[in-house]
């Protein structure tokens, strides 16, 4: 299943990477999304940097046939490669389990503003409920980015 998400800030790109890069912004984004613990770390590189966000998020709302694959509690371990400060691989996998995002971050000015896009290849590998599980899954990650969203308008205008 393929995703494409476009988040919009009244804010340069440069603003923005520099959003993205503070662990504390990352750590509010997994409180807006009621997580149950989060681990965030970030290690600069040169120009880019290194984001891993390690969370496990309550199974509230999931429908019973996927609570067999998840279980209690559903561990999301995001990865993103900066190789600069506009762009990013991602990749996004609940361990143990047979699925995964691969795709790309990227950031790009628009006028006064910045568009942070998200784009990428969404798959689980389980026959029969696959596709169900891939839809209730990019549900989840339109719902995190509209968290990510609010929270970045809100940090980028000094709530902080």
């Amino acid at each position: 299943m393929r995703i494409h998400h476009e988040l919009k800030y009244d804010a340069t790109p440069d603003e923005v990477h520099a959003m993205l890069a503070d662990p504390a912004f990352r750590e509010r984004v997994c409180e807006a999304q009621h997580v149950n613990s989060s681990d965030v770390t970030i290690t600069p590189k040169g120009d880019g940097m290194t984001v891993v966000v390690d969370q496990k998020r309550p199974t509230d709302g999931i429908p019973g046939f996927a609570l067999k694959f998840v279980g209690d509690q559903i561990h999301i371990l995001q990865k993103e490669e900066w190789s600069s400060t506009e762009q990013a691989a991602l990749d996004v996998s609940i361990p143990g389990k047979p699925g995964h995002l691969k795709g790309t971050v990227r950031l790009a000015g628009d006028g006064a503003a910045t568009v942070q896009t998200v784009e990428g290849e969404l798959k689980v590998h389980i026959p029969l409920v696959g596709g169900k599980l891939e839809k209730l899954i990019a549900d989840l990650l339109a719902s995190a980015l509209r968290a990510e969203q609010r929270v970045g308008t809100a940090w980028l205008a000094g709530d902080r």
